[in-house]
C-alpha cells in the first residue's frame, strides 16, 4: 500500500554537555509519515499565502470605487479562491492518505482513519522569560539559560514525536510542563508578548495567540492524533494487536473529549466543540470496529449462537458508523470535514449493516433442529435478535418450520445485497476511496459472497413469498467508551523549580526585591520563630531583637541564609542552619508578598516609551486601625517593589488549571533528570 515505511537509523544519544534528552525523531528522515508531514507543512504555507492574498483582495474591493478596478479585483479574487480551494483539496488528499499509517502486515482489512499532527512555528522563550525572571523574581535570568534551553528543546522534540507510548509521554510531559510555565511566567493581568502559531490540521489555516491556551490545546490535539496513529499501526491480525488498537482509539477519544470540555474557545476550527465531537465519535466507531474484528479473528463458526453474536456485533458497528456519517453531514462540520472521511463512514455503515444481515441469513438458512437442541435458548436468542418479528411469524414456529426459516433468511440476503451495493456505490463516488485498493477488494468480496449465497438458495417462487427482513438489533459484548488522560500518573519535574515552591513563587503574586537582614543571635536567642514549610516564614518577631531592628518583619519569607538557598528548606532545616552560626553575624535575605486583596495592576508602575525603567513603591496593605501604629503586626502578605513594562497587559485567556503531578525537590546539580531522557527516538517511527 505504501513505499513510505523505510527504516532510518536512530539518532545517537547526545553528549552530556550538549543536552540530556533526545530531540525526538529526525524530521528529515525519509519515512512515509515524515514525507506526509512535510507535504502538509508546505501546503500550510501555500494556504497561508493564499488566505492573505484573498484578505487583501477583499479589503481592496471594499474601498475601491473605480468600476474597472473593482472588476479587476473581482477577477483576481476568483482566481485566489479557486487556488485556495485546490490547495484545501490537496490537503484533504493528505488527510486521507491512510496507507502510510496502517500496519504493513495487514492484507485484507479495511483501513482506519488516523489524524495528522498539527504543525507549528518556532517560539523563542529566552528573552521573554529572562526579562520576567529579572523583573518578577529579582533574579538574574542568565542563571536559568539551561532551563529555558531545556524547555525549547522539549517543545522542538514534540514537533516530531515517535509513534509509540514514548511519543505520547513526550507530548504529555510538555503539556504538564506548560502548566508549570503558565503558573511561573504568565500573570493573569497582562500578555507576555510570545506569539504561538499553529496550523489547522484540516484546513491548513494558521491561528496565532499570545497566551498558552492555543499551545496547550494544540499539544493535547496532537496527543490524541498520535494515539490514532498508534491505533491504526497496530497489527490487526492478532488478538493483542486488536486489543491495543481498541485501547489506543479509546484513549484518543478521551484526550479529544477532554480537549473539548476544557478548552471551549479555541480559535482553530479543528479544535472547535462541533468538530471535536465528531472526531470523538469517529475514534469510538473505529474502536467498536476493532472489537468486531477481535471477535471475528479466530474464525466464525457456522453455529447458531455464534452467528447471533456476530450478527449483532456487526449491526452495532454499522449503527455507530451511520450515526457518525449523520454527524459529519451536519453544518458547520460538513463544510470542513474531509469528504473522503464522510464517504468512508457511509461506506462502513452500509458494509457492516450488510454483514449483520448476511450472518443472520446464514443462521436461519443453515439451522437444523437436532435431537437435544435447546430450543428454549434458541427461541430467546432469536427473539432478542429483532425488535419485532415479521408479521405472522413467531420465534419458536420459525425455528421449527424449515420453509419459514429459509424465506426469512433469503429476505435477509436481499437486504444484505442492497447494503453491499450501496457501500460499493458510495466508495466509487469518492476519488480518494477509489484509490484505496484494499477497501475495494474487501467490499467486492463481501458483495460477491452474499450474491453467491443467495444464488444457491434462490427458487422460482421467491417473488411470490416476499418477507420484509427486520433490522438486526445492535448489541455488543464490549461497549467501548472514552478513556480520559491520566496526567497524575506521569511525574514531571518543573524545569524552573529553583525559583521556589510554586504555591508561593508564581506569576500571580507580587514581591518586594530581596532585602538583606544582618543580625546576631543574642545568647542563642534569634528573636523570632519560624513557621510554614518551604519556604519558611518569620513568625512571632520580637520588635526589639537584632533582626527586627535590621528590617525583618513578621510574614517575611526567608529565601537565603549566608548565600545558602533556603526556598526549599523546611523549618527544622532552616533553624538548624541559623543555630550553626552561633553568635556570629548572620546575613539573611527575605522577601515580602504583596497583599492579594490589593489591585496590583492598578498600583504597579508602568513603563512608557521614552521613559527610563524604574522601580515604583507600592502602598502597603495595612488594616485601617494599624496605619498609625508602626510596631503592630502587618498582614501576612506585604507590599512589593515592582517595575512594569510597556507590554500589553490584557488578561490571558487560559482556561486550564495546572495538572496535579509529582514535584521533586531541587537537587544540587546543573542538570535535572528528565522523565523523557530515555525515550526511543528511532526516526523510522516518524
Amino acid at each position: 500500500m505504501t513505499d513510505a515505511l523505510l527504516p532510518a537509523a536512530p539518532q545517537p544519544l547526545e553528549k552530556e554537555n550538549d543536552g540530556y534528552f533526545r530531540k525526538g525523531c529526525n524530521p528529515l528522515a525519509q519515512t512515509g509519515r515524515s514525507k506526509l508531514q512535510n507535504q502538509r507543512a508546505a501546503l500550510n504555507q501555500q494556504i497561508l499565502k493564499a488566505v492573505r492574498m484573498r484578505t487583501g483582495a477583499e479589503n481592496l474591493l471594499k474601498v475601491a470605487t473605480n468600476p474597472k478596478v473593482r472588476e479587476q479585483v473581482r477577477l483576481e479574487l476568483s482566481f485566489v479562491n479557486s487556488d485556495l480551494q485546490m490547495l484545501k483539496e490537496e490537503l484533504e488528499g493528505l488527510n486521507i492518505s491512510v496507507g502510510v499509517y496502517q500496519n504493513t502486515e495487514e492484507a485484507f482489512t479495511i483501513p482506519l482513519i488516523p489524524l495528522g499532527l498539527k504543525e507549528t512555528k518556532d517560539v523563542d522563550f529566552s528573552v521573554v522569560l529572562k526579562d520576567f525572571i529579572l523583573e518578577h523574581y529579582s533574579e538574574d535570568g542568565y542563571l536559568y539559560e539551561d532551563e529555558i534551553a531545556d524547555l525549547m528543546d522539549l517543545r522542538q522534540a514534540c514537533r516530531t514525536p515517535s509513534r509509540d507510548e514514548a511519543g505520547v509521554e513526550l507530548l504529555m510531559t510538555y503539556f504538564i510542563q506548560l502548566g508549570f510555565v503558565e503558573s511561573r511566567f504568565f500573570p493573569p493581568t497582562r500578555q507576555m508578548g510570545l506569539l504561538f502559531t499553529w496550523y489547522d490540521s484540516l484546513t491548513g489555516v494558521p491561528v496565532s495567540q499570545q497566551n498558552l491556551l492555543l499551545e496547550k490545546a494544540s499539544v493535547l490535539f496532537n496527543t490524541g492524533a498520535l494515539y490514532t496513529q498508534i491505533g491504526t499501526r497496530c497489527d490487526r491480525q492478532t488478538q493483542a494487536g486488536l486489543e491495543s488498537a481498541i485501547d489506543a482509539f479509546q484513549r484518543a477519544a478521551g484526550v479529544l473529549n477532554y480537549l473539548k470540555e476544557t478548552f471551549t474557545h479555541t480559535p482553530s476550527y479543528d479544535m472547535s466543540p462541533a468538530m471535536l465531537s465528531v472526531l470523538v465519535k469517529m475514534m469510538l466507531a473505529q474502536a467498536q470496529e476493532s472489537v468486531f474484528e477481535k471477535i471475528s479473528l479466530p474464525g466464525i463458526r457456522n453455529e447458531f449462537f455464534m452467528l447471533v453474536k456476530v450478527a449483532q456485533e456487526a449491526a452495532k458497528v454499522g449503527e455507530v458508523y451511520q450515526q457518525l456519517h449523520a454527524a459529519m453531514s451536519q453544518v458547520p462540520v460538513k463544510e470542513n470535514i474531509p469528504y473522503s472521511w464522510a464517504s468512508l463512514a457511509c461506506v462502513k455503515g452500509h458494509h457492516y449493516a450488510a454483514l449483520a444481515h448476511y450472518f443472520t441469513a446464514i443462521l436461519l438458512i443453515d439451522h437444523q433442529v437436532k435431537p437435544g437442541t435447546d430450543l428454549d435458548h434458541q427461541e430467546k436468542c432469536l427473539s432478542q435478535l429483532y425488535d419485532r418479528m415479521p408479521e405472522g411469524l413467531t420465534p419458536l414456529a420459525t425455528l421449527k418450520n424449515d420453509q419459514q426459516r429459509r424465506q426469512l433468511g433469503k429476505s435477509h440476503l436481499r437486504r444484505a445485497m442492497t447494503h453491499h451495493e450501496e457501500s460499493v456505490r458510495e466508495a466509487s463516488l469518492c476519488k480518494k476511496l477509489r484509490s484505496i485498493e484494499v477497501l475495494q477488494k474487501v467490499l467486492c468480496a463481501a458483495q460477491e459472497r452474499s450474491r453467491l449465497t443467495y444464488a444457491q438458495h434462490q427458487e422460482d417462487d421467491d417473488l411470490l413469498n416476499l418477507i420484509d427482513a427486520p433490522s438486526v438489533v445492535a448489541k455488543t459484548e464490549q461497549e467501548v467508551d472514552i478513556i480520559l488522560p491520566q496526567f497524575s500518573k506521569l511525574t514531571v519535574t518543573d524545569f524552573f523549580q529553583k525559583l521556589g515552591p510554586l504555591s508561593v513563587f508564581s506569576a500571580n503574586k507580587r514581591w518586594t526585591p530581596p532585602r538583606s537582614i544582618r543580625f546576631t543571635a543574642e545568647e542563642g536567642d534569634l528573636g523570632f520563630t519560624l513557621r510554614g514549610n518551604a519556604p519558611v516564614q518569620v513568625h512571632f518577631l520580637d520588635p526589639y531583637c537584632s533582626a527586627s531592628v535590621a528590617g525583618a518583619r513578621e510574614g517575611d519569607y526567608i529565601v537565603s541564609i549566608q548565600l545558602v538557598d533556603c526556598k526549599w528548606l523546611t523549618v527544622s532545616e532552616v533553624m538548624k542552619l541559623l543555630k550553626s552560626f552561633g553568635e556570629d553575624e548572620i546575613e539573611m535575605k527575605v522577601v515580602s508578598l504583596l497583599d492579594s486583596t490589593s489591585s496590583m495592576h492598578n498600583k504597579s508602575a508602568t513603563y512608557s516609551v521614552g521613559m527610563q525603567k524604574t522601580y515604583s513603591m507600592i502602598c502597603l496593605a495595612i488594616d485601617d486601625d494599624d496605619k498609625t501604629d508602626k510596631t503592630k503586626k502587618i498582614s501576612k502578605k506585604l507590599s512589593f517593589l515592582s517595575w512594569g513594562t510597556n507590554k500589553n497587559r490584557q488578561k490571558s485567556a487560559s482556561t486550564l488549571c495546572l495538572p496535579s503531578v509529582g514535584v521533586a525537590r531541587p537537587q544540587v546539580k546543573k542538570k535535572l533528570p528528565s522523565p523523557f531522557s530515555l525515550l526511543n527516538s528511532d526516526s523510522s517511527l516518524y
